[in-house]
């Protein structure tokens, strides 16, 4: 079974709520009912009870939730949760009001206070404008300060990594990270990697040097990361700086970095930067023929994760599924403690 098969049948199992506040994108329509049919999730699309969304009747009658958000008697509550988690910035009784007008902050205050376990969003947003609200009002996870993104890999017919499946990160969001959002990133990308597979993450932070191979100011930055880590994290199975080879081939790790519990076994790759990321998430796709699922977002407190705006409405449904196993939603409908 593939990968993304098993995080279907997962997400399936879960029976999460998750939002899709684009609703009149015939994309996110279409989406929203193969999840319906797939029973991957209970879908609520947001309407803004002037516009005609796709297909609205043949949804409401599949049992696709539509809600009429502005309109909702449960807006002056979400409208006075806004105020009161962001009047020290300024913002005042009435700002509040115009800003739950915004579909991508009305469904953020929904995931926030659980009335939905995430939300997908970015078909028709650029990412500033669905990640901005959930930086303010989702906010980031415990102990993690710095959102990033990552692809879900799987390289077919492949003997390294988690047969083939790999994470890497960040391949989407930071561009020059410091030292402490490199330990954010591979802290995250371990709680990702456990959470999505239910393996074991062995974290690699890659450069272009093994163990001191060479000397650059360039490398300082992953070496601190590594303290930082190790510090914060000691059961955390991470090592660096490691070359790609070193990381995820046996052979390679026994000449270069004999004895890291990492080298040879990595299945989490934590790029330098976002040139590098970006880079190796497209070189295995492209050359690798690896299936890339992504990019999700990690670090929130809650799952909100960013479309390409060139996405499928199979795109869609796999980051829904994803975005499922992103909750703390237990499979028996209760929240993780």
């Amino acid at each position: 079974m593939s990968i993304m098969a098993k995080v279907m049948e997962r997400a399936a199992g879960k029976g999460c709520s998750i939002l899709l506040p684009e609703s009149y994108d015939p994309r996110v329509v279409e989406a929203a009912e193969k999840i319906h049919k797939q029973n991957l999730a209970k879908i609520i699309l947001l309407s803004d009870g002037e516009n005609p969304i796709p297909n609205e009747k043949a949804l409401l009658d599949a049992g696709v939730v539509i809600l009429d958000y502005k309109h909702t008697p449960s807006f002056e509550e979400m409208a006075q949760g806004f105020y009161e988690l962001r009047k020290a910035k300024g913002v005042t009784p009435e700002k509040a009001r115009e800003a739950m007008k915004d579909p991508m902050a009305y469904a953020c205050m929904m995931v926030r206070t659980g009335l939905a376990d995430g939300l997908v969003s970015g078909a028709a947003h650029s990412t500033g404008d669905t990640l901005r609200p959930a930086l303010q009002i989702v906010k980031t996870g415990d102990g993690i300060k710095t959102v990033s993104a990552y692809f879900l890999i799987d390289v077919p017919d492949c003997e390294y990594g988690n047969n083939g499946v790999f994470l890497f990160a960040d391949s989407g969001l930071v561009e020059f990270p410091t030292p402490e959002q490199l330990a954010d990133i591979a802290v995250a990308s371990a709680r990702s990697f456990e959470q999505i597979t239910q393996e074991e993450p062995i974290v690699a932070l890659l450069t272009y040097s093994t163990k001191g191979s060479a000397k650059n100011e360039r490398l300082k930055p992953v070496l601190k990361a590594l303290e930082i880590i190790r510090e914060k994290y000691p059961n955390l199975k991470v090592d660096g700086e490691l070359q790609l080879d070193a990381a995820i081939d046996r052979k390679v790790a026994d000449m270069k970095a004999k004895g890291s519990i990492v080298a040879g076994n990595a299945n989490v790759l934590v790029f330098p930067d976002l040139n590098a990321g970006n880079i190796g998430y497209k070189l295995a796709q492209r050359l690798g023929k690896a299936e890339a699922y992504g990019p999700m977002t990690q670090g929130l407190r809650r799952p909100v994760n960013d479309l390409s705006r060139g996405c499928s409405a199979d795109d869609i449904v796999g980051v829904v599924a994803l975005t499922c196993l992103q909750s703390d939603k237990e499979p028996d409908g209760n929240k993780t403690k």
